[in-house]
C-alpha cells in the first residue's frame, strides 16, 4: 500500500474543505476502498475520515418520506422500525447484502460509491479499461459469469455490485450532496450511477469536492404490504447478485395492478430499470403472462458475453418470481393479516 496523508475533520465544513485537493477521497466504513488500496487498484494521496462529522448518521421520517444520513449504518438502516413497516423493499435489499459485519460498518453514502467487482478490474496485472482508459476490456472475451447484460459498452461490462442500490432505485430515491464552494444538489437517482459507454472509469456524476449528506425516499406506504427484493447468487452467505430483482406493487381494491416498480441488480453497470414496462402492468391483473411480457420488455436488447448467457432467462425468471412474491405480500402485512383475522375469531 502506498502512503497516503490522513484527515479527520469533526464537522462537514472541515471534510469539504480537506476534500478540494486533487485525488482525495472521503472514508467512513471502508468497505470497499481499503479493499481496493490493499490491492493497488485506487491509490489516492489523502483520505479524509469524516466518521467524526456530526449530523450525517441520522434516518429520520417526516411528511415528505425517509430521510438516509449518509453515515448511517445500513444495519442500522435496515433495523429501524420504521424502514422494516413502511419500506420492507428498501430493509430487504439492505439485509441481502454483504455480511452483518460489513453491514455493521458499511455507510449508506458509501454503499452508493461502491466499485465494480469484476475480476480484470482488481486485477492490477492485466487491462481493464475502468482502471486505465484505453487499455481494453478483457472480460467481453474472458470470464463474464458475474457481468452485465444490459447497458453495456464496447470498453466495459462491468456490473455495479448493490444491493441496496436496486431498491432505491425502484422507489425513486435522490442523492443530496455539498461541496466546499457551498454549492447543494439533489441529484436523482436515475441519474447517479452511470453506464459505460466510452468513460467506463466514470462510475457517477458527483463533481471533483462533493460529497454525499444525505438520500431521501419519497414516501412508499402504498408499496409497503406488496414488495419482494429477490437476489439469485452462488451462494446463501456473502455474495454478489448473479441476478436481483427490487419489486413493488400497488394493488387496487379489485386486486388489479394500479402502479408498478421493478428495479434489477447484477445485470448492469448502474441499477436497471424500465418504466414503461411498469406503465405496462398498470390497470392489469397480476398474472404470470403479465410478468412475463414485463419480463421481456425490462430486458429487451440484453446480451451475454458466453459465460454469463444464462443471465437472461435467469433474469426473466427472477423478475416473473419477484412480482409473484410481491402479489403474495411482504411478510409483514401477513402477519398483520393474520392478526387481524384470528382478533376477529376470538
Amino acid at each position: 500500500m502506498n502512503p497516503f496523508a490522513f484527515t479527520q475533520p469533526t464537522d462537514l465544513d472541515g471534510a469539504l474543505a480537506a476534500l478540494g485537493a486533487q485525488g482525495t477521497r472521503p472514508i467512513a466504513g471502508g468497505t470497499n476502498l481499503i479493499d481496493l488500496m490493499k490491492e493497488g487498484v485506487m491509490q489516492p494521496p489523502h483520505l479524509v475520515d469524516i466518521n467524526l462529522v456530526t449530523g450525517l448518521d441520522a434516518v429520520e421520517v417526516d411528511a415528505g418520506g425517509l430521510r438516509l444520513g449518509a453515515l448511517g449504518r445500513n444495519a442500522d438502516t435496515a433495523y429501524d422500525p420504521v424502514v422494516r413497516e413502511r419500506y420492507p423493499l428498501l430493509s430487504a435489499a439492505i439485509l441481502a447484502g454483504a455480511s452483518p459485519q460489513l453491514r455493521n460498518m458499511a455507510t449508506n453514502g458509501g454503499n452508493l460509491m461502491q466499485r465494480t467487482r469484476c475480476v480484470y478490474f482488481y486485477d492490477v496485472g492485466v487491462p481493464c479499461n475502468k482502471r486505465e482508459p484505453g487499455t481494453g476490456c478483457p472480460a467481453r472475451d474472458g470470464f463474464n459469469r458475474q457481468l452485465a447484460i444490459l447497458g453495456t459498452s464496447e470498453a466495459c461490462i462491468a456490473t455495479h455490485p448493490s444491493d441496496m442500490c436496486v431498491a432505491l432505485r425502484a422507489l425513486d430515491a435522490t442523492v443530496h450532496v455539498k461541496s466546499r464552494q457551498g454549492g447543494e444538489r439533489a441529484i436523482p437517482f436515475a441519474e447517479f450511477h452511470r453506464l459505460p459507454e466510452d468513460r467506463p472509469e466514470i462510475d457517477n456524476t458527483l463533481q471533483p469536492g462533493e460529497l454525499i449528506t444525505h438520500i431521501s425516499v419519497p414516501e412508499a406506504d402504498r408499496f409497503k404490504d406488496h414488495s419482494a427484493y429477490i437476489k439469485v447468487r452462488d451462494r446463501l452467505s456473502y455474495s454478489f447478485a448473479l441476478v436481483s430483482v427490487a419489486a413493488a406493487l400497488d394493488l387496487g381494491a379489485d386486486g388489479n395492478i394500479k402502479e408498478a416498480r421493478i428495479a434489477l441488480g447484477g445485470v448492469a453497470h448502474k441499477p436497471w430499470r424500465v418504466e414503461a414496462a411498469e406503465a405496462a402492468l398498470v390497470g392489469q391483473a397480476p398474472t404470470e403472462a403479465a410478468f412475463l411480457a414485463a419480463a421481456d420488455a425490462i430486458l429487451q436488447g440484453a446480451q451475454g458475453y458466453g459465460d454469463n448467457d444464462f443471465k437472461l432467462p435467469l433474469a426473466k425468471n427472477a423478475i416473473v418470481q419477484a412480482l409473484t412474491s410481491a402479489t403474495r405480500g411482504t411478510d409483514y402485512a401477513r402477519g398483520q393479516q393474520q392478526a387481524a383475522q384470528q382478533g376477529e375469531q376470538a
